[in-house]
């Protein structure tokens, strides 16, 4: 009788205890008579008719599967689960009528997680994604695709050891777990990416949801009292509207991800430069001198103008090659509205430093100013800005490349 604390384990059921003794039984038997025998008992057990050489092949292989499953999972499994797996592979076995599945599905379902996380694979995320675009298609319904990015899971590795790495992504794996609808899809498709598979989800339900996502896991991670600002960064597409194919949907949640992320960094980090004063290289741009706590961004026409002028100082060129990349927002109706007036403009990328935008008519902002950012995977964001640039742009629009002021 177990006591109380001690796991109980489940009774074994009448048919697994006979499968058990058939196998002792078979193994002192010569396969002169292990071959009739096994035909009859696939043909009572199965309803199948198999020669004697086929019966003895099919059971060498159940027993090598049985094995295969039980090492995988750290427990015994079931005769009749490898059997069903055996069986299922050859083809003998059409309609399955006398064996459960159970055991099965969950071997299926095994083969198809993360072992770390329990979380769908990689494998699994292509698949489902496929067929829940199809189905978005189908009944005209939106659909998001959410890729997160463990931040800092490196140098959480780095300090403090592989193991409480591990913590932190199954800590990642579980909050998804809680948060989720029924409806919803939860993977891990990389070291330290996650994804998520949203139907009938609209941009500003997934945004909610991510957003309620990165704040319950900031809040589960604390305990662990590391000195590493460990979060989750997100980036979204929805279809239709970023997308129709499962590849570029993947694509615009991806770039999304890097414009927050980089926009997270440009609120916590100030470049540190050495103020330089240069004056206007080129007709039709207009730097601005850059103050202590901004970076410039100058466009390559204006840094080829400036070096070529005699007695125009030199800024020093910044080594962060992924912090200064640009990140096109082309064709996500990203806009600002900015402060104090009726203007609106397009962003059209978003780096480290700074945003670009597009204006319909002239430029006749003040060198500093104030604007709202509208970008699909945040909520508004205000932002003080510095004129760096204004160029002319197709149609008789402004290009206007603006730095963050801090």
């Amino acid at each position: 009788m177990p006591q109380p604390g001690e796991p109980v384990r489940p009774q074994t059921s009448a048919e697994d205890s006979f499968l058990d003794l058939l196998i002792e039984t078979l193994a002192d038997l010569e396969e002169s008579v292990r071959g009739p025998f096994l035909q009859r008992f696939f043909k009572t057990f199965t309803q199948l008719d198999l020669t004697e050489a086929q019966s003895l092949d099919a059971w060498s292989k159940i027993l090598a599967r049985q094995r295969e499953f039980s090492e995988a999972l750290g427990r015994r499994i079931a005769l009749k689960t490898a059997l069903v797996d055996v069986l299922g592979a050859t083809h003998f076995m059409r309609v399955p009528v006398v064996l459960e599945y159970e055991e099965y599905k969950k071997l299926q379902s095994y083969a198809a997680t993360d072992g770390l996380t329990g979380l769908y694979n990689r494998r699994l995320f292509d698949e489902t994604c496929e067929r829940e675009l199809t189905r978005s298609k189908r009944y005209n319904q939106q659909l998001a695709v959410v890729i997160f990015d463990l931040r800092y899971l490196k140098v959480v590795n780095d300090q403090y050891g592989h193991l409480k790495g591990d913590d932190v992504l199954r800590l990642a794996a579980n909050n998804l777990r809680k948060t989720l609808r029924a409806s919803d899809f939860a993977f891990r498709i990389g070291g330290d990416e996650f994804a998520l598979l949203l139907p009938q989800t609209d941009p500003e339900q997934a945004a909610t949801l991510c957003r309620r996502v990165r704040s319950n896991f900031e809040a589960e991670v604390a305990p662990l009292q590391m000195k590493v600002g460990v979060t989750l960064d997100f980036g979204l597409a929805v279809h239709p509207r970023d997308a129709e194919t499962k590849e570029s949907l993947i694509d615009a949640a991806d770039k999304q991800l890097y414009a927050s992320r980089n926009a997270a960094t440009t609120s916590r980090v100030i470049p540190m430069e050495p103020p330089v004063t240069a004056r206007p290289a080129a007709p039709r741009e207009t730097p601005v001198a850059p103050s202590t706590t901004a970076a410039p961004v100058t466009p390559p026409s204006a840094a080829a103008s400036a070096a070529a002028a005699p007695g125009v100082a030199q800024a020093k060129q910044v080594t962060h090659p992924r912090k200064w990349e640009r990140v096109s927002l082309s064709g996500t109706k990203s806009y600002a509205v900015i402060d104090g007036s009726l203007k609106t403009a397009t962003v059209v990328d978003l780096s480290y430093g700074g945003v670009a935008l597009v204006f319909d008519k002239g430029d006749d902002l003040p060198t500093q100013f104030t604007a709202v950012l509208h970008v699909p995977i945040l909520p508004p964001l205000r932002v003080s800005l510095r004129k760096a640039y204004a160029n002319s742009a197709e149609g008789g629009r402004v290009r206007m490349g603006c730095a963050f002021v801090a």
